[in-house]
């Protein structure tokens, strides 16, 4: 078979090669516009339901959050000393929330009505959902110092308390607000005079010593006998303590101030 050879002018090539670059750009072009358009349509239905949304469900007062959380924590701290306020902090104005029919505060595990603290607002409808915010609880009230310094071993007495007046929440915990939670005890260690004190300084001093003679009362139903005996062990106020009677038997009653020890029936 003759060998022939076909020789195609340049220009035809050229004119392929145009062809192909042109569809291949047109196919990217629409691959490009296809995603504008599918990401428009994404973004248009969203925020067409951010719209239905809030059109169903108005947006939720902050301020009025701010109130719930201080009626909250205003109920919360009933009973303590002093005068308590309470501050509420300012909740993030950005964020979206649905107006609650029920809102509910609560304490987070961990936090508690004092100082700084944490605290949660939940809604459960007709849109769930929970934030947390911050606020302050602060305390101004009486509480003790030494009026003078205290050696160890010392007995306290009413002349040795002296009231100071701030806010218990930034004072260290275990601190005495009244005379009769400290008069009585026994200095543990020693301080110098304005020195705060507080529980573990102070050390209860035994209203019962090992081998006291004691009075023992015994109460039921319609009669009250008393008699002597020896405390068996030193107690504290309210503590157990054995106590050995004249016949040699041996009773278990609790320590009162006085020496005296209540068996009750």
């Amino acid at each position: 078979m003759p060998n022939v050879k076909y020789h195609l002018p340049l220009q035809f090539f050229a004119n392929l090669s145009l062809k192909v670059c042109m569809r291949n750009a047109l196919l990217n072009c629409l691959v490009v516009l296809t995603a504008l358009v599918f990401g428009a349509s994404q973004t248009l239905h969203a925020a067409t339901n951010q719209a239905a949304l809030n059109k169903q469900y108005p947006k939720q007062d902050l301020s009025l959050l701010n109130a719930k959380v201080v009626e909250f924590l205003q109920t919360q701290t009933v009973g303590y000393p002093g005068k308590v306020t309470v501050q509420a902090g300012a909740i993030d104005p950005n964020l979206k929330l649905a107006q609650c029919q029920d809102v509910q505060v609560f304490l987070p595990s961990g936090s508690r009505p004092w100082g700084k603290t944490s605290v949660g607002i939940r809604c459960s409808t007709p849109s769930a959902w929970t934030i947390y915010a911050q606020a302050t609880v602060n305390v101004v009230a009486q509480y003790l110092v030494a009026a003078l310094p205290l050696a160890q071993g010392r007995v306290v007495t009413a002349e040795d308390l002296l009231f100071q007046t701030g806010d218990l929440t930034q004072l260290p915990a275990g601190i005495f607000t009244d005379v009769a939670q400290a008069q009585g005890r026994i200095v543990n260690i020693s301080m110098s005079a304005g020195t705060v004190l507080r529980q573990e300084m102070l050390k209860v001093s035994p209203v019962v010593q090992q081998g006291q003679t004691v009075m023992i009362t015994s109460s039921g139903k319609g009669f009250r006998v008393s008699a002597e005996g020896k405390a068996m062990a030193k107690a504290n106020e309210g503590q157990v303590v054995q106590v050995k009677v004249a016949s040699g038997q041996v009773v278990s009653g609790i320590a009162r101030q006085g020496g005296q020890v209540e068996v009750v029936f």
